[in-house]
């Protein structure tokens, strides 16, 4: 990416790309992000047959669907980073390869310990891969355009979100022992597109070599994240992890305090709105994927309802999802987020 200046001497980004190839990177930015989106939507539909398929325990299930989450969290502004350091669409096309081989590595994997490994792996391909998908849009359409470009891939991405719980269903309730597997194998198709596409488009993309990347502070996250997560898991862990996990924290928060480069800036949450916002947020996503996690095991498990009905019990959240946000935003330029926020969050604890 290359910079030029406006005349009131604010750095401008200028659009790496040419002209006509700019749908193309759109749609190879949506088949990518959809990869991410799907995997965590189709996991939660597929986890009774992989459980039995696998011999995995609950606590086992748990660290299948956490060690995506957790590479996930931990390293995705440094993904962000690392687009900025090395190339947005180098580092968006690293990520591609790495979720794909994690990928095939799940469809492959024989025990619930290959699973976990190949779950985290896939998290560290989608942490490199998805902040790339938006930032490509972003410089390769010039502002004019750039609104109705991130409206397609939003879109597009939450469509095939809504659809890959339908494919997951059916794989699992027609695809026999390997029905599950099947699953993981359509991230194939998906990431080779993806990199045929980008392939050759980005020319400008070129990185800037002073750029810092926080490597220390993902690690730290990574550790903090982790050992919250075995502590919650695992009735069984030592004592000392909550407290190493809070100490791990501290010193992520210390580290980012003092570091001139921090993957977290932790003066943005002076900004009340801010705070606020990422509280409920927070809360809101942790009732949500609760009962996206737990739900269908208990469908599928308890009640003896067939994965297929219980993708069609899910369908909705995503559909909806996809029609009302464009209204919802109308509203929120109308009648403030706050109002929005309250009203759908008492919406979700109703239902």
């Amino acid at each position: 990416m290359t910079l030029s200046r406006a005349s009131e001497g604010t750095p401008v980004p200028v659009a790496f790309c040419a002209e006509g190839d700019r749908t193309v990177i759109l749609w190879a930015a949506i088949l990518a992000s959809s990869m991410g989106f799907i995997d965590g939507s189709v996991t939660s539909i597929a986890m009774p047959a992989m459980r039995e398929g696998l011999g995995a325990s609950l606590a086992e299930a748990q660290w299948i669907n956490a060690a995506y989450l957790l590479a996930v969290s931990s390293l995705v502004l440094v993904g962000g980073a690392m687009g900025d350091r090395f190339g947005i669409a180098r580092i968006f096309s690293l990520g591609i390869v790495v979720f794909v081989a994690g990928s095939l590595a799940c469809a492959f994997a024989m025990t619930p310990e290959q699973m976990i490994a190949a779950r985290a792996g896939k998290g560290i391909g989608a942490a490199l891969m998805v902040p790339g998908s938006m930032a490509m849009i972003a410089r390769s359409y010039p502002q004019a355009e750039r609104g109705r470009a991130l409206g397609l891939w939003a879109a597009a991405s939450t469509l095939t979100t809504a659809l890959g719980p339908v494919l997951g269903g059916m794989f699992v309730t027609w695809g026999g022992e390997i029905g599950w597997r099947l699953v993981f194998a359509l991230n194939l198709p998906l990431g080779l597109a993806a990199l045929a596409l980008i392939r050759g488009r980005t020319p400008g993309d070129i990185g800037k070599p002073g750029v810092r990347v926080d490597l220390p502070g993902a690690a730290l996250a990574t550790l903090a994240l982790g050992l919250m997560a075995w502590a919650l898991t695992e009735p069984s862990a030592p004592g000392w992890v909550i407290p190493a996990a809070l100490a791990s924290l501290a010193g992520f928060l210390l580290w980012e305090a003092v570091t001139p480069a921090p993957m977290l800036r932790l003066g943005l949450f002076r900004n009340r709105t801010l705070a606020v916002t990422n509280l409920v947020t927070f809360v809101l996503y942790f009732a949500l994927n609760g009962v996206m996690f737990y739900l269908p095991m208990t469908a599928v498990s308890a009640w003896r309802v067939s994965a297929l009905e219980v993708t069609a019990a899910f369908l909705p959240i995503s559909v909806l999802i996809g029609l009302l946000s464009a209204p919802a935003g109308r509203m929120a330029d109308r009648w403030g987020a706050g109002p929005l926020m309250a009203a759908g969050s008492a919406l979700v604890a109703g239902a």
